[in-house]
């Protein structure tokens, strides 16, 4: 379920409740994955990601998770086929490997040696996928190596299509596509399926605010921690600074009001439209996460403007009041008092805002 938590659990646990995931849709069976290939093919995926705050393995394995949770929700296999299943899961176990940190536009920016070898194009996603098939391309981890020629080539040339939809800059063409072809979607279209399968990886990638809060928060921390790290390298170095990244210019709530009112909700939604099973699972707890990131900017809004007042009344009795004697200490104590009473006006409200049916009196 997307209310699985993976924090309690270690990193080796986390590799056999990936390796479950193979077992569970019998793919071990179905495309004679030998066991000990598996785990191998799974540690070394492991090994190849960084100790990043946020791209890391645990990532990795929450996508992974979210797409087995959709899986079973929907009955995939039934409807795209169990290799689209196959190569969807492995494509999300590969789809950040090595990742360094920082994203496609420091990359190009920055004109890293990335962004030199892929043209500026995709840098990151092309890097994973290299990455990926290095590993399978060692026997030992070659979880594909029963396939013929022709079959490997539709598993590379899936998984290259899905890790490369992960790239955000392309967010709005897929997500544009796919609804295009909705009123219409046929299962025994390749082209569809090929889009369902770039829209799956991408709802899977960007998940989190589909779990509950107690889970999901701690990541947007550590994707704000990798942001900030991020734009502070950019201004050191006196590239562009990512505005989204800019720790001098967001807040959490009013990035995330942006992130899933324009981009995430939109994509869900439209999952949701072909696959209604999702909409209780997964759709209508990232439309609670945007009322809650909503009322909380807002929130945040009233306490600006009331420490704004606070500052302007204090600069205002400060020069109209004597500052000594008797008259200050009045001054003094009527500032207090107003500042108080604001203070306490605000945390009232605040508590309207993020708890609008509480009974408040």
């Amino acid at each position: 379920m997307p209310t699985f938590d993976a924090r309690p659990w270690e990193d080796e646990e986390l590799l056999l409740l990936l390796q479950q995931m193979y077992l569970d849709h019998d793919f071990c069976s179905k495309f004679a994955i030998d066991i000990q290939t598996l785990r191998n093919f799974l540690y070394e995926a492991y090994k190849n990601y960084n100790d990043v705050p946020f791209h890391n393995f645990r990532h990795c394995f929450c996508v992974a998770q979210m797409l087995y949770a959709i899986s079973w929700c929907v009955d995939l296999p039934s409807k795209i086929g169990h290799l689209e299943v196959l190569i969807l899961l492995t494509s999300c176990i590969c789809h950040d490997l090595d990742h360094p940190g920082y994203n496609n536009i420091y990359q190009i920016n920055a004109k890293t040696e990335l962004a030199i070898r892929y043209n500026d194009i995709s840098p990151l996603e092309n890097h994973h996928c290299s990455v990926a098939f290095r590993i399978l391309e060692n026997e030992d981890c070659n979880i594909f190596k029963s396939f013929s020629s022709e079959e490997f080539k539709v598993v590379r040339e899936g998984m290259i299509r899905s890790i490369l939809a992960t790239d955000m800059a392309r967010h709005n063409e897929i997500l544009t596509n796919f609804k295009e072809i909705l009123p219409n979607f046929n299962y025994d279209d390749k082209g569809h399926v090929n889009l369902l399968c770039m829209v799956l990886i991408k709802v899977s990638d960007i998940s989190n605010e589909a779990r509950p809060m107690e889970v999901a928060e701690p990541w947007l921390d550590k994707l704000l921690q990798e942001f900030f790290k991020q734009s502070d390298a950019e201004k050191l170095e006196g590239l562009p600074v990512t505005p989204f990244m800019d720790r001098d210019k967001i807040t959490k709530p009013s990035s995330q009001c942006s992130f899933i009112g324009f981009v995430l909700l939109p994509l869900f939604e439209a999952l949701g439209e072909l696959f209604e099973e999702l909409q209780d699972l997964i759709v209508q707890p990232v439309r609670e996460a945007l009322d809650y990131y909503r009322r909380l900017n807002e929130a945040n809004k009233e306490e600006r403007m009331h420490r704004k007042s606070i500052v302007e009344l204090e600069q205002h009795s400060a020069t109209h009041s004597p500052d000594s004697g008797k008259g200050g200490a009045q001054s003094k104590n009527m500032r207090k008092s107003l500042s108080f009473q604001t203070r306490s006006r605000h945390i009232f409200s605040v508590f309207k805002h993020l708890y609008p049916r509480e009974d408040m009196s």
